[in-house]
């Protein structure tokens, strides 16, 4: 009897060990289940932010439950807005960091922002006030922003058709800094509207014939801010970047290389638009054709860069916006 009391205390013990070391596996049931709260409330580490200065916002809260959440700032005068989002019991950087970016166009001006969080399944919003001081810059080669108008050193082309309007403007369209350029017009006989050539000699001191990029080609993007306006023929913006393969000052089509992009603006509003140097082709009437030069990409050797806006003849006017044309290195334009 004794025998068969110990063989059942030496079971037990031995199933008492073994649940206790198996560890404990799927999320907490008041991660599931519990009531939404507020450990620590939403609160920023900054009420008022100077981008310009590289600074950034923090938002932190601490909540009951793990809870999918979502942080949008909207500018009070712009409209513009960024979104920051994720799934956690804190908002802790980097999710709930914001860096001056924006998600929504037009970009943040110097104004008042709201911060609002709002939480999956909680009808409940909770609001913090932001003050923009000063603005994030754009980090890269600048190409073209329209700031200063159109530039004497480039050449520009206007077809004589109908409904010109190859103008710089600044109205309520304004995405970025003060200026943006419009382009629309009607040419009935032509896929072209206009064109603007942007020679490397029209930057720093008129001397260099090249445009001062790495020459690590995977290492180079080009982006632009596009509008597309609705209910229109559908603009195409054509970039055509000319090397100077041989080394001899200029542009030569049956020696130098030339690669192109494509852009059929089929959206609505602004877009940032960006790619890799090195994912281009040499296009003839839209279609890849072989190169003259040495068929290497060479964004070092870059003599000219021109850009087209074209249209359909057959469908009326063709319409569309753009600013902030640049070159970045190793990343495509934050703004």
């Amino acid at each position: 009897m004794k025998r068969l009391i110990y063989i059942v205390v030496a079971v037990l013990t031995l199933n008492s060990c073994k649940r206790e070391q198996m560890p404990y596996e799927g999320p907490n049931l008041q991660d599931l289940n519990g009531t939404f709260g507020f450990l620590s409330a939403f609160k920023s580490d900054k009420t008022t932010i100077d981008f310009s200065k590289t600074e950034v916002v923090n938002f932190s809260a601490e909540f009951t439950k793990i809870c999918a959440w979502k942080i949008e700032i909207k500018g009070k005068t712009s409209g513009a807005k960024k979104v920051l989002e994720g799934k956690s019991r804190n908002l802790e950087a980097p999710l709930s960091t914001w860096n001056g970016t924006t998600t929504f166009f037009p970009m943040f001006k110097n104004e008042n922002c709201v911060a609002t969080l709002k939480i999956e399944g909680v009808t409940d919003t909770f609001n913090l006030n932001i003050v923009v001081t000063g603005l994030k810059k754009p980090s890269g080669f600048v190409v073209a922003n329209f700031e200063t108008g159109i530039s004497t050193k480039w050449t520009t082309f206007i077809q004589s058709g109908a409904s010109m309007d190859f103008k710089i403007k600044s109205d309520k369209f304004v995405v970025e800094g003060s200026n943006y350029l419009n382009m629309g017009g009607i040419v009935n006989w032509d896929w072209l509207i206009g064109l603007i050539d942007f020679p490397a000699t029209a930057y720093g001191n008129g001397t260099v014939k090249t445009f001062p990029i790495t020459s690590i080609a995977d290492d180079v993007y080009f982006n632009c801010l596009v509008y597309g306006v609705p209910n229109s023929n559908p603009s195409r913006i054509l970039f055509q970047f000319k090397e100077d393969d041989n080394g001899n000052g200029t542009f030569e089509s049956s020696a130098d290389d030339e690669y192109d992009k494509e852009i059929i603006v089929n959206w609505e509003g602004w877009k940032l638009v960006s790619f890799k140097y090195n994912s281009l082709a040499r296009l003839v009437n839209g279609t890849p054709a072989v190169n003259n030069g040495n068929s290497k990409f060479n964004p070092n050797s870059i003599n000219k860069i021109s850009m087209l806006h074209l249209a359909n003849p057959a469908n009326g006017a063709g319409s569309t916006k753009i600013d902030c044309i640049m070159f970045t290195e190793k990343g495509p334009l934050e703004l």
